[in-house]
């Protein structure tokens, strides 16, 4: 490899043309493989500007070699590209994984075909149909096959001259009804080549074949009284009309069509496909991308709907998608904008948010570190931070008339409560309920702190309140010259709307968000902490004024009273003689005679 040619010169030699792009580090290890429509254009934008992701960075650092590979048209640069990411993974490729262990549904090449699943596909002439995303449509579609057509499970040769030598004898299947002894010659290759060809409108989706035909013997065997076996065909009709009705979620006369959503945030994306054949849904699948480069959605879904038709073989010509992209010029592609096209795709996305929410489910299990990281940086975004916010802390104040006034601050490490960090303020220098004065008086106590302690300072504090509680937080940051190197934000409770510094327009967060359950928790958590506080207050108070209310008993009295007996009920209950080794005999007298 010649890895002493600058990047200068390898830039000025590349065509103006479609192709393929492979960046090799100086050890001749490929780096990455990329497509481009114009190759000098594409490659030369890594090296002519400035990247604000990290990886990028990295990776244009580590470039020592570029190779091409020209092609006719940017749709054969897509599928070049998906077929050397998967030959050569390289390490800031979106990684494409090939499953071979998909279900299938074989119609084996042979006289009287059986009809099975496998997951080893043989090349012998055999039609396979699939793969399906999980066994539980196999299951269905063969039970349906089997309720309907009676075909043989044995795997003998049935060959003419073994069947004329009558070398085999009918099993219980035949005598159960399951089975129309082929193995005996009592059922013609022509009558059960018929019900293949049916079975294969069915795997494909269309049942129109194999109503029709039922329904005219249905008709026929009625009219020649032979009622019982009309009963059967009946009930034939009835399984496939049950399943059809099912199976079918719009309008029949969309066929051989493929659909493809996505969904993503800062890390993933989610590409959700289904496959329509005659209205109904003969195919789900949905593939996760980690990204590597920041990649766009429309270059995602690029890559996934070439990686997932090769997949499950797909031979539809149209697709449904929810933006242009650039796929195969011999495929026709709709973006719907209503009716029956526009639900399919909708039902498309709702599968791609229910797969990224199971997804997440499952991480906050088995990979807590990724569920973090995701939460951070998607928070990061909806708040419009300049970091993850990995420390965050809340205040709430809380009073009752202007009674004991208190404020609570609650800490999340990571999106998750640290409760020893928790800390109960009681009000000093607010007189009355005023709760601007209360939340300035407790941000600026709070900061101020931990500026002489020399502690670390939260990257995000949220105020409960809207716009005036938020003003006066902003005052103590002021005092202490620390607005702007903290976020701050404050939700309303009446729309659950965030007020930001500066800006009079709230940012109203969706109601599933998860940034805004986060916030939401932190305001719930500090607002019960400090009620909490505020409840115990006001109870020691009313204690503490029962017991101050005697004569001769004062607060420091009163506090030795209750750490002695620890509850007003068993002070009333001691005697005298009790009392007066805690207070004395005098004060002991008056207490006893006041509560007797």
């Amino acid at each position: 490899m010649p890895q002493e040619i600058s990047i200068k010169l390898q830039l000025s030699t590349l065509p103006n043309s479609p192709g393929v792009y492979q960046f090799y580090d100086k050890e001749e290890k490929i780096l990455y493989v990329g497509k481009a429509k114009n190759l000098k254009k594409r490659v030369s934008s890594y090296f002519n500007k400035t990247h604000d992701n990290g990886k990028t960075k990295v990776l244009v650092k580590k470039i020592v070699y570029i190779k091409h590979i020209v092609v006719d048209t940017e749709s054969d640069a897509l599928l070049l590209e998906n077929n050397l990411i998967k030959k050569y993974k390289p390490r800031y490729n979106v990684l494409l994984k090939d499953d071979k262990t998909y279900p299938w549904i074989c119609i084996k090449n042979e006289r009287f075909p059986r009809v099975f699943y496998t997951r080893n596909l043989i090349k012998d002439g055999s039609e396979y149909f699939g793969p399906y995303t999980n066994m539980k449509t196999v299951r269905v579609l063969l039970d349906l096959i089997k309720s309907v057509y009676p075909l043989r499970t044995c795997n003998y040769d049935l060959s003419a001259e073994k069947i004329n030598a009558h070398k085999y004898k009918v099993c219980l299947e035949y005598h159960l009804g399951n089975c129309k002894g082929p193995c005996e010659g009592y059922q013609t290759t022509e009558e059960y080549q018929r019900q293949i060809v049916e079975i294969k409108d069915i795997l494909k989706g269309n049942f129109k074949s194999s109503l029709h035909y039922f329904k005219t013997q249905m008709k026929f065997l009625a009219s020649e009284m032979r009622f019982e076996e009309a009963q059967d065909f009946k009930e034939k009709i009835e399984v496939l009309e049950n399943y059809q009705a099912k199976t079918t979620i719009v309008n029949p006369k969309i066929n051989n069509v493929d659909v493809f959503s996505i969904i993503s945030d800062e890390s993933y994306a989610y590409i959700n496909f289904l496959q329509l054949s005659h209205g109904a849904i003969i195919r789900s699948h949905t593939l996760e991308l980690k990204k590597k480069l920041n990649e766009t959605d429309e270059e995602l879904l690029q890559l996934g709907i070439i990686e997932i038709r090769q997949r499950f073989k797909s031979h539809s010509r149209e697709l449904y998608l929810p933006f242009p992209v650039t796929v195969d010029r011999n495929l026709k592609v709709t973006i719907p904008k209503l009716g029956d096209k526009k639900r399919i795709l909708e039902l498309s996305e709702r599968n791609a948010k229910y797969f990224r929410m199971e997804r997440f489910k499952q991480l906050k299990v088995t990979d807590p570190d990724r569920h973090t990281n995701r939460i951070m940086a998607q928070m990061k975004k909806d708040l419009r931070l300049s970091e993850e916010p990995r420390h965050i802390e809340c205040f709430d104040n809380s009073n009752i008339q202007g009674t004991n006034p208190v404020a609570a601050c609650v800490v999340f490490k990571n999106g998750k409560p640290a409760k020893k960090e928790y800390r109960h303020y009681n009000i000093k220098t607010v007189v009355g309920p005023d709760d601007f004065a209360s939340m300035e008086e407790v941000v600026f106590r709070r900061y101020k702190r931990l500026l002489e302690e020399e502690q670390p300072l939260p990257q995000l504090i949220v105020i409960d309140g809207g716009k005036g509680q938020l003003s006066s937080a902003l005052k103590s940051l002021d005092a202490l010259e620390l607005r702007g190197k903290i976020a701050i934000i404050g939700i309303a409770k009446r729309l659950e709307e965030i007020y930001f510094p500066g800006d009079s327009i709230p940012l109203y967060l969706d109601k599933k968000s998860e940034s805004l359950k986060i916030v939401q928790q932190l305001r719930n958590e500090a607002h019960r902490f400090g009620i909490t506080f505020h409840r115990k207050k006001r109870s020691n108070a009313a204690i503490n004024s029962e017991l101050e209310g005697i004569e001769g008993v004062g607060e420091k009295t009163a506090t030795d009273l209750l750490k002695s007996f620890k509850s007003v009920k068993r002070i009333k209950e001691a005697s005298i003689e009790k009392l007066a080794e805690v207070v004395g005999m005098s004060k002991a007298q008056k207490i006893y005679n006041t509560f007797h």
